[in-house]
């Protein structure tokens, strides 16, 4: 197995793997966006195996089961140990009612609460220091961006992140953001069938040196060899994909067609179908790495090949045309 290739990641001098660990499913299932159920040992063995194949970030988040991610990253961290310890992201900003687990959270970006969060964060963690400290979502309780931005820079001075970033930010957020103080990532969505982000959000990173993780890059599991109708048929209840337009009709049979088409490329390649998906996002001009979810060491052996796997010019033109000008970013999410 190849290792995957370090990138720079925009301004903050860390070189890091093409593709990061993604641990969303590791938070589990009982809650309102939870992959179902999942052994923690499962995951820890899982993140084990990313670190030891080469991968160097972990991207984790409070919501992702409602700390319970957090915690096992940090069980993770702990049994890796110091030496060989990845770097830790991690996301605030979105606040769940203990009594009521399936409630979706609030997109809350309070000024006062930010710094609570940091360091519920590094408790879970077990770490002194976030790498990268992130708004999961803009702010929908009617908190200023400035005065939110201005608490997360506050977490930098105070030593307890060392550098502050956003997720599914558009232009115009980044923009009330960056004179206040540098935004050092963003982590929007990309993937083959949904490239929203390449118009405007990772060309406005390129040219003020925000780094730009994407996240579901695979389209959740969708753009996999192993993915069906009758796999969605067998998740869990508490599983969000079940109901998700993208995983509904008619969208997810013209997924999954798209899917099917991109199967022999894959072959010459000698590559997975997930791993093509993957390394199309890492093509776009401005994009820093993806992150990647796995539940176990088989999962990451199917996509990690990405991070090294390069699509030459022809490739890529005949990945888009299979596309055949449809856009499917409406209708995904």
């Amino acid at each position: 197995m190849t290792p995957p290739v370090l990138r720079t990641f925009g301004t903050t001098g860390l070189e890091i793997s093409a593709v990061g660990f993604g641990a969303w499913a590791v938070g589990g299932g009982g809650w309102s966006f939870g992959w179902g159920s999942q052994d923690d040992d499962a995951s820890v063995a899982a993140m084990r195996y990313a670190v030891d194949s080469g991968i160097n970030w972990i991207d984790t988040a409070a919501i992702y089961g409602l700390g319970h991610s957090e915690e096992v990253v940090g069980r993770a961290l702990a049994e890796i140990g110091a030496a060989d310890r990845p770097y830790v992201f991690t996301k605030c900003g979105l606040v769940w009612d203990d009594a009521d687990r399936m409630k979706p959270a609030e997109r809350r970006l309070d000024p006062a609460s930010i710094p609570r969060e940091c360091d519920d964060s590094l408790r879970r963690l077990g770490v002194d220091t976030i790498d990268l400290f992130q708004f999961h979502w803009p702010d929908q309780a009617g908190f200023a961006i400035d005065d939110s931005w201005a608490a997360m820079l506050g977490l930098v001075d105070a030593g307890k992140i060392r550098f502050a970033g956003v997720s599914n930010f558009d232009v115009g957020l980044l923009e009330r953001c960056e004179p206040l103080g540098h935004v050092a990532s963003l982590q929007p969505p990309l993937s083959l069938v949904d490239q929203r982000a390449v118009a405007d959000e990772i060309p406005w990173c390129h040219a003020h040196g925000t780094g730009v993780i994407v996240y579901s890059p695979m389209q959740s599991g969708l753009l996999t060899d192993s993915m069906s109708r009758e796999r969605i048929d067998r998740m869990d209840d508490d599983d969000w994909r079940k109901t998700a337009p993208g995983f509904t009709e008619p969208v997810v049979d013209s997924v999954l067609a798209f899917r099917d088409g991109l199967r022999p490329v894959a072959e010459r390649l000698g590559a997975s179908v997930a791993s093509v998906a993957i390394a199309w996002t890492l093509t776009v001009p401005g994009v820093s790495a993806a992150i990647v979810g796995g539940r176990s060491p088989e999962q990451i052996d199917g996509w990690i090949g990405a991070g090294s796997l390069e699509l030459d010019p022809p490739t890529l033109a005949e990945i888009n045309g299979l596309l055949g000008g449809t856009d499917l970013t409406g209708a995904i999410r």
